[in-house]
């Protein structure tokens, strides 16, 4: 961390309260609040709506406490990086240390109060999602290895097991299929933004599959995972939280998104950059639809079994 501290002497300038919110990676938390809020719907035990909402403000305050955390320890490489050097802090908005604190304060807050609003379990659980991603993923393995992604991405998949975990007060196979589609998705999703980022991870000396293996093994690799996710997506549809809207929903999808992989497998560098990488950025913003409309279709089979309908 010690090249950044030079860039820290730069005045810092007022900063606003959409700089703080900006610390807490709202998109990133949008995806959080989401699929935990469908975690917890799916769930064969019914939360009062008032309870139901308190718990999913105290797993998104725990969402925005990891990504707090995250730009305070990732300032050095924000600063390098063209997509992030805009951010609070290595734009001077906001210091280090009010970030630190920031994401302390929320990452306490989040768990105590989502252990005495809902149970104890839920609240462990996202004690840990919270370490994981700010500890596991941002201060060992982002900068050590090409599976940064991979295992990394195991943090954007607890929220709906935490929802779950919220209404049920444990663990069930649903709740692990739900984590292993978005645990299997995160890496096709996160190496397509790869290919057509260029050489931000090059600059930032972070070892992305790109930079580590090159273009042409990323390539293969996003295939390969789009393959390795539709049986995952499939089989979520096989348990009790499935039914003919999502298995139809998740056909359709798991179809377009292996051709999408396939379509990045069998191009080549010069094809990419002659079009400015349009087939790439196009696999990428359908990856963000993609997850939508899985999570969406477990809502509307929830929603069609309250009325008795819905459901295998």
């Amino acid at each position: 961390m010690s090249d950044f501290t030079a860039n820290t002497s730069t005045p810092k300038q007022e900063a606003q309260f959409g700089d703080y919110f900006a610390l807490l990676k709202p998109r990133v938390m949008s995806l959080v609040v989401f699929t935990a809020f469908v975690g917890l719907m799916v769930a064969p035990v019914s939360v009062p709506p008032v309870d139901a909402f308190t718990a999913i403000l105290f797993i998104a305050l725990g969402g925005g406490a990891s990504g707090a955390l995250n730009m305070w320890y990732d300032r050095d490489i924000d600063q390098v990086m063209k997509r992030t050097q805009s951010r609070p802090i290595p734009s001077g908005r906001v210091t280090p240390g009010e970030a630190l604190s920031l994401g302390l304060w929320l990452s306490a807050l989040s768990v105590v109060m989502l252990g005495l609003a809902a149970n104890w379990f839920a609240a462990a659980f996202l004690a840990f999602t919270i370490f994981f991603y700010a500890v596991v993923y941002t201060v060992w393995l982002k900068r050590s290895t090409p599976q940064n992604i991979v295992i990394g991405g195991a943090a954007g998949a607890f929220p709906p097991m935490i929802g779950w975990a919220v209404a049920t007060g444990g663990v069930s196979i649903e709740s692990v299929l739900m984590f292993a589609l978005t645990f299997m998705w995160t890496p096709p999703h996160f190496w397509a933004l790869a290919l057509f980022m260029k050489s931000d991870y090059d600059e930032a000396k972070v070892p992305m599959l790109t930079v580590t293996h090159g273009r042409p093994h990323t390539r293969k690799m996003i295939l390969a995972y789009t393959l390795l996710l539709a049986p995952v997506a499939i089989a979520t549809g096989l348990t009790s939280i499935g039914g003919p809207v999502y298995m139809a929903a998740a056909v359709v999808l798991n179809i377009m998104f292996v051709k999408g992989g396939y379509d990045i497998w069998r191009r080549s560098e010069d094809q990419a950059l002659e079009d400015d990488y349009k087939t790439e950025k196009k696999v990428f913003r359908f990856s963000l639809l993609y997850l939508f409309l899985h999570f969406g279709a477990l809502l509307a089979e929830a929603g069609l079994r309250s009325f008795g309908l819905g459901g295998w």
